[in-house]
């Protein structure tokens, strides 16, 4: 082999050798830029992931939304706020006001157990009946079907009293009322399922889109806050006069028929 075409072989291989020292340095360049643009992409994926969550953290929850949702008051209201829920016969010279949380598992023993005396009481006309709604478990529990069946009890309410005082029996009832820790009355297909055991209810176009649009949604809020302020502190209250109806011996409301009644008798004559 002649020097000649040894040299040319030498600078042949040393150009090969920078052309792909070359190549494998844009390789790394490129390798770098794509980790480094993974990288950035990443950061603002996490960045943008933490601002959502802050964003959704601190939007508004739906509740908080209707308290700015314009007031509408149910038929056969009065007050300011429509939260003054009064019905019975203008002969009846007293008035039972009844204080009751929808989720709450004692008023549902309440009206399934003394409801059906309460109510022949009523349409006997010896008492006016007056509602006032609470909605104070769904903060214990954590929910919101409190305030979405009391924001239907002004549906029904908004149709007429009866049909409101059978709602609520049927809220109240074995069948559709639920354990206290579930919170079946946040979804309106099932206080709506429940209605249709209602006759006045049962199909109702107008109670159903009330309920599906949360018509009374601010109605609930107003009527909870006047239970708030009212300084009662439980569910089921009876008060007849400003004095509470209770079991003898005890601060609570009568669980039995017979407690009822004696309470009641001695409200009524005093």
């Amino acid at each position: 082999m002649s020097k000649r075409n040894s040299a040319a072989a030498k600078t042949a291989a040393r150009e090969r050798l920078r052309l792909e020292r070359e190549r494998q340095a844009k390789r790394a360049k490129v390798k770098r830029q794509v980790v480094v643009a993974c990288s950035v992409v990443a950061v603002l994926a996490v960045a943008g992931g933490i601002g959502y969550a802050v964003v959704q953290n601190n939007k508004p929850t739906y509740w908080e939304e209707a308290e700015d949702k314009p007031l509408v008051k149910p038929a056969n209201t009065t007050g300011a706020n429509g939260t003054t829920v009064v019905m019975g016969k203008s002969t009846a010279e007293k008035t039972l006001v009844m204080y009751e949380d929808p989720r709450c598992p004692v008023c549902a023993q309440f009206e399934q157990t003394v409801g059906p005396k309460l109510k022949s009481d009523y349409d006997a006309g010896k008492f006016k009946l007056q509602f006032v709604g609470a909605t104070f478990l769904d903060n214990g529990l954590s929910g919101e079907g409190s305030k979405n069946a009391l924001s239907a009890l002004g549906a029904a309410l908004d149709v007429s009293p009866e049909a409101f005082l059978e709602y609520k029996t049927a809220l109240y009832s074995a069948k559709w009322h639920p354990e206290e820790s579930d919170d079946k009355f946040k979804d309106d297909s099932y206080l709506i399922k429940a209605a249709d055991t209602v006759s006045a209810l049962k199909g109702n176009a107008a109670f159903q889109k009330a309920v599906k649009d949360g018509t009374y949604d601010r109605w609930a809020l107003e009527m909870s806050e006047t239970f708030d302020k009212s300084g009662v502190s439980g569910t089921p209250t009876l008060k007849m006069d400003g004095k509470a109806l209770t079991s003898p011996g005890s601060q609570n409301a009568p669980m039995t028929v017979a407690d009822f009644t004696t309470a009641l008798e001695a409200a009524l004559k005093a």
